[in-house]
């Protein structure tokens, strides 16, 4: 006898629920997501071969551009703050909240502290114009007119006091940068026994 045939019936599947699922999380990560922001010196970095990822946190970086221009950013909305901080106790320059807020969203930054309450209430747009920023004082001592030794060194005790771990230090200067601009941060570094800090370069063509 003859095995009777089943029909089969052709299966179907709503994708209704995952494509609201998708768009959804789309929609999630573009509300969530942090643009960032521009940098107040462009620097055209050296060529190199080496790939090493930069880190994602407690980690500081010194630019060097636009005939010696020195800029310091700092990963951490809560370490910029803390630093600020520091340095306001330091050169005797009060804050207030709203600053110490509108600082700690600020990642890279380049002049006198003089002149930074005056960066910190600008327009973000503003602030990055081509020319504003002088660049952080960096004399040869120690004093408080060097100031970027005294901001790398607040940013440092705000990664210990906050993570509980040293700030991984890098450089980034321009390929056409003098040498002796260079060699005055390092010297900066190296007078904090800071001996170990990366430089940032831009793979080569035929590495990508």
């Amino acid at each position: 006898m003859a095995r009777a045939k089943v029909k089969r019936a052709s299966t179907t599947i709503d994708m209704t629920a995952m494509c609201d699922v998708s768009f959804l999380l789309l929609t999630f990560f573009i509300l969530t997501a942090t643009a960032r922001q521009p940098e107040p010196v462009e620097v055209d970095t050296p060529a190199s071969v080496t790939q090493v990822k930069v880190p994602d946190e407690n980690f500081g970086l010194i630019t060097v551009g636009d005939n010696g221009k020195i800029f310091f950013g700092v990963k951490g909305r809560d370490i910029r703050e803390r630093m600020l901080e520091l340095m306001s106790e330091k050169y005797s320059i009060p804050f207030t909240p709203e600053e110490r807020t509108r600082f700690a969203v600020m990642e890279t930054f380049g002049v006198p502290m003089g002149n930074l309450k005056e960066i910190i209430n600008m327009d973000a747009n503003d602030r990055v114009r081509p020319g504003l920023q002088p660049g952080i004082p960096a004399d040869t001592t120690k004093e408080l007119s060097n100031q970027l030794f005294h901001w790398i060194y607040s940013a440092r005790v705000a990664t210990k006091e906050l993570k509980n771990e040293e700030m991984r230090l890098s450089i980034k200067g321009d390929a056409d940068e003098k040498y002796p601009s260079i060699k005055k941060v390092m010297d900066i570094l190296q007078s904090q026994k800071v001996n170990k800090f990366s430089l940032i370069t831009a793979l080569r063509n035929e590495d990508f």
